[in-house]
């Protein structure tokens, strides 16, 4: 009796009311606790991807500048400078909205200050290399070595870029576990929820309501998102297009109808009226690729022409491929780009450099032809003055016969100069034949062209045996004689010439002076004296055409013999490099490639 009374009681009730209170504060606070990690990892998911956005911003604005910079490389063209000055502030913002994404995470903020100083490095070795371009200094060591330090530079940005994404995706994939994790539970608590319906429907409706706040506030985002992405396309010149393959739909973006020159969505979008405005002569061919798509389900780079309604025609080019939505369907994105302005800068970059060879050829034809016809009126004068010591010298004063010797040295100076210069022409000609040559008697050969001067120096020369090359073999014998000719000049008065020539087949990663180098492995010929040597700071210079160390009265020459050496070398291909050291001699290294 007592225990149904008790039923029935007030206090029972009561009881029954708290212990009701209580179990729904306990499950309210379960629920709240699901629900704040269900809102950590939407967080996390979301600054995950701004971060990604950003990254991606990033290697975007540095596209651009690299773009930019290489186009103001090859044409001077300050109007390409606009992307890469831009890009500098853009990276900036990007930078500082990273470091706020990430500013509880310290190891992302050192990344950050890793991936902020390579920026900066490379920034500042671009406008090194724009200070090469105005000084025009583009064939250069110097201008190579600033590229090939911009190529590390930028594959250093890429790796620390992917460092910073892999760690993000590795922390929201650690927070997704926890949500799995957390997940188990749902079913006990949707249970439990169903026990206080009433209260369930109170915390469903506040979340509903908050949760909708941050739905719009992520719509928000993607309508930012899709904008940036649309006016990334009118930037970039390229538009989006995707085919449902299962429903056979497709759809065009905005862009992609601008590229055609229509309105957005003034037409729809299907193949039929997409190949009206493709180039008649290309019709057929992009036709066979679009019926090759559809049976492969995909579309391999192609370029076509397309002409819109004015008549203006524009250069495209197309990709896609397929991928399956999380529905299942099967669709197919693609991509096309407006690559007009890339043709017609080829186009204008080819014609310049055709414009240039034929330059280059007429005036190494004018220097041949020139050369010729200077050779004979000086024949006449040297004849004349000959005749004039001959029968008339007797008659001369004092003064006269040294006016007369000078005559006689100028001519022979205008000789040896009209003699290089007609080398110097041979060296340009297009009929350049390459054999197989044995290069220990190309050098025997020069070897006696300056036999006498070898006995009159007393010269030593002593040589490794060398291989048997595909060359231009009277070139080869040239820089032989040109080197040797150059040792036995700047040698030393009161010491006898010493010349070494070593050779070594050499791999081009081994040797630190083939930075840009096309072929795997060379020939090293080193030719090494002990004459008067010359500065190091003019390593370089003493290539140059007419350049000359020293005056006239010193050391007889034209200024011509060593850029002959380099022409040679130029035209087989390789390289050849100076080291000198004043009063200790010189070591001129050529490399050859090996084939």
């Amino acid at each position: 009796m007592r225990t149904k009374n008790l039923f029935k009681s007030v206090l029972f009730l009561r009881i029954v009311l708290l212990f009701g209170l209580f179990i729904i504060l306990l499950i309210g606070g379960f629920t709240y606790q699901h629900i704040s990690n269900l809102t950590d990892s939407t967080k996390i998911v979301i600054s995950t991807y701004d971060v990604n956005v950003e990254l991606e911003h990033i290697n975007s604005y540095l596209s651009d500048a690299e773009s930019g910079h290489r186009k103001y490389t090859l044409t001077k063209d300050a109007l390409y400078l606009v992307p890469y000055i831009d890009a500098r502030e853009n990276i900036n913002n990007s930078i500082l909205k990273l470091k706020k994404l990430t500013i509880e995470n310290a190891i992302q903020q050192k990344n950050l200050a890793v991936l902020n100083n390579l920026i900066d490095k490379l920034f500042t070795n671009f406008s090194k290399t724009d200070v090469l371009v105005k000084n025009d200094e583009i064939n250069t060591e110097s201008f190579k070595s600033r590229l090939f330090e911009e190529k590390i530079i930028l594959d250093s940005i890429r790796r620390q870029v992917k460092e910073i994404t892999d760690l993000e995706n590795k922390l929201l994939d650690d927070r997704q576990k926890d949500y799995q994790s957390d997940l188990r539970f749902t079913p006990l608590f949707f249970y439990l929820i169903l026990l206080v319906t009433l209260v369930i429907i109170i915390i469903a409706f506040s979340k509903i309501n908050t949760n909708l706040i941050k739905i719009k506030a992520q719509n928000d985002q993607l309508l930012i998102f899709k904008e940036s992405t649309n006016q990334s396309e009118i930037i970039g010149k390229h538009g989006n297009w995707v085919w449902h393959i299962d429903s056979n739909i497709f759809t065009y973006s905005d862009n992609l109808y601008r590229l055609l020159g229509e309105e957005p969505q003034s037409f729809e979008a299907n193949f039929d009226n997409f190949l009206k405005f493709v180039h008649p002569e290309d019709v057929d061919r992009l036709s066979k690729e679009l019926d090759n798509m559809i049976e492969v389900e995909e579309l391999p780079f192609v370029s076509y022409r397309i002409v819109q309604k004015d008549g203006t025609i524009k250069h495209l080019k197309a990709y896609a491929k397929a991928f399956y939505s999380t529905d299942g369907q099967k669709r197919l994105l693609g991509i096309t780009s407006n690559i007009t302005d890339e043709i017609e800068n080829f186009l204008e970059l080819e014609e310049r450099n055709l414009e240039l060879e034929r330059n280059n050829k007429e005036l190494s034809a004018f220097n041949y032809a020139a050369s010729h016809d200077l050779q004979e009126p000086l024949r006449k004068i040297q004849t004349f003055v000959s005749r004039l010591e001959e029968k008339e010298a007797d008659k001369f004063s004092d003064s006269g016969h040294q006016y007369l010797e000078r005559i006689k040295s100028a001519s022979a100076r205008m000789r040896a100069l009209i003699d290089d210069l007609l080398q110097f022409s041979r060296t340009n000609k297009p009929d350049k034949e390459f054999v197989i040559a044995d290069l220990n008697e190309l050098f025997e050969n020069a070897k006696q062209d300056v036999a006498i001067t070898i006995l009159e120096k007393k010269a030593q020369i002593k040589s490794d045996n060398l291989p048997k090359a595909k060359v231009i073999a009277f070139q080869m014998q040239q820089l032989f004689l040109n080197l040797l000719s150059n040792s036995l000049k700047y040698s030393k008065k009161e010491t006898y010439p010493v010349i070494n020539m070593n050779y070594s087949k050499v791999k081009a990663t081994d040797e630190p002076h083939l930075l840009k180098a096309t072929k795997d492995q060379y020939h090293k010929i080193t030719f090494t004296d002990n004459g008067i040597g010359f500065d190091q700071k003019y390593a370089e210079k003493i290539f140059d055409l007419f350049n000359r160390l020293h005056n006239k009265q010193e050391y007889s020459g034209t200024g011509i013999g060593l850029s002959i050496c380099k022409k040679i070398i130029e035209n087989h291909k390789g390289f050849i490099f100076a080291k000198g050291e004043i009063n200790a001699g010189s070591v001129f290294t050529i490399y050859l490639p090996f084939s």
